[in-house]
């Protein structure tokens, strides 16, 4: 591999496991005023949030396994032609109801970037190298979260949600046109033999892998934490602090470097694990002084900042370790392990989304993310006791 072709790599990764903050972030500035063109609830557009993130989740089982069936490149080129097509379906959707259909279908769409990406480093890559990869695309994906908002908020400002649309579809056409210059990474004589209706058989294969199930769960509980604060962030900063669309970007996009510098920060530890259980411990503890400063200090806009911010960098911590370990654990079956990984992750973020938004949203927002990361911790224990 030439160190052109590996920088090209790395972006190339970068940009499509950013799909997923690209998808629900770019959004999330315009949340309360679609709630109001529509004449809907907040509940109601949070859907399109819990939609795209459900799409996300199927999406990646079925690229996944038709990845190691029938390769990784022609996969992703059909995945990020549906991205498109539905996208645009979106732009000229006439009610909440059909923008929330096309959504699931758009992150259906783009599930295919998420999950090809983690298969495609696992081709490449092995062991630490394989973590350093992950790291970097990480701190690439870093941008997606930092600019998606920042840019939400000012297109959504001089030409509504629709442009923020316009500007997903031309990511998409970008990455489309980006396909081309890959080589693929899982040649003829490495991919499923089987039949395509035997390809659910590999899941209870991977089931049995009791670490590689371990890692998923803490993965999917820490995509709870993230998710419970994605999902209520425009809402809490806009509604209930009354900062405007273009501040509540900057904020987001401060907080999402918290993820990005725990993120590289992993590369500290030797230990993979250990970086784990870091991440698990920081998020458990940040969490529940929010919820008791809630108590004491009632709604201090400071107080939230700031432990959101470094709750956030000790989510980086766990995010990336177990998708290390995870991905190590199932590498006999790459497509398939990186399919089951990415939709226990999303799956969790869908079934939180909503959960923030009943009642007065800041308890129940700071519950979930509570209870997500001491259950994130819990699995690490275990983990830990395994090893």
């Amino acid at each position: 591999m030439t160190k052109k072709y590996y920088i090209y790599l790395l972006a190339f990764l970068g940009l499509l496991t950013a799909f997923g903050p690209l998808v629900t972030d770019m959004c999330l500035p315009t949340l309360p005023a679609m709630a109001t063109l529509f004449n809907t609830t907040a509940s109601m557009v949070q859907m399109g949030l819990t939609t795209s993130m459900l799409g996300l989740a199927v999406g990646q089982v079925l690229f996944g396994l038709l990845s190691d069936k029938y390769g990784r490149k022609y996969t992703l080129i059909a995945a990020l032609i549906l991205f498109a097509i539905s996208t645009v379906g979106s732009i000229f959707s006439p009610t909440i109801q059909m923008l929330n259909f096309c959504r699931f279908l758009q992150g259906f769409g783009a599930a295919g970037g998420i999950v090809l990406s983690r298969s495609i480093s696992t081709d490449c890559f092995n062991g630490r190298e394989l973590a350093k990869a992950l790291v970097i695309i990480s701190a690439v994906n870093g941008i997606a979260p930092v600019s998606a908002p920042v840019i939400g908020g000012l297109v959504a400002k001089s030409v509504g949600w629709k442009g923020i649309f316009w500007i997903l579809f031309g990511i998409g056409i970008v990455l489309l046109l980006m396909c081309f210059e890959f080589s693929e990474s899982l040649p003829k004589e490495k991919r499923y033999k089987g039949s395509v209706s035997s390809l659910m058989g590999v899941f209870p294969k991977l089931l049995k892998i009791k670490s590689y199930v371990i890692y998923v769960l803490i993965y999917g509980f820490a995509n709870g934490v993230l998710f419970a604060y994605i999902s209520s962030a425009s809402f809490l900063i806009q509604n209930h602090f009354g900062f405007s669309e273009l501040t509540f970007s900057l904020i987001f996009g401060v907080n999402a470097l918290g993820i990005g510098l725990g993120s590289v920060l992993t590369l500290k530890f030797k230990k993979m694990t250990d970086a784990m259980l870091f991440g698990a411990i920081g998020c458990s503890v940040l969490t529940v002084v929010q919820l008791i400063c809630l108590f004491i200090f009632g709604g201090n806009f400071y107080i939230f900042e700031s432990l959101v911010l470094l709750t956030l960098a000790s989510l980086g911590f766990l995010l990336t370790s177990s998708t290390t370990l995870a991905m190590e654990a199932g590498r006999e079956h790459v497509g398939a392990a990186s399919a089951l990984f990415g939709a226990v992750g999303f799956l969790f973020g869908g079934i939180v989304s909503p959960l923030v938004g009943l009642g007065d949203i800041m308890l129940p927002t700071f519950i979930t993310m509570a209870l997500s990361a001491i259950a994130a911790l819990c699995f690490g224990l275990v983990s830990r006791a395994k090893n």
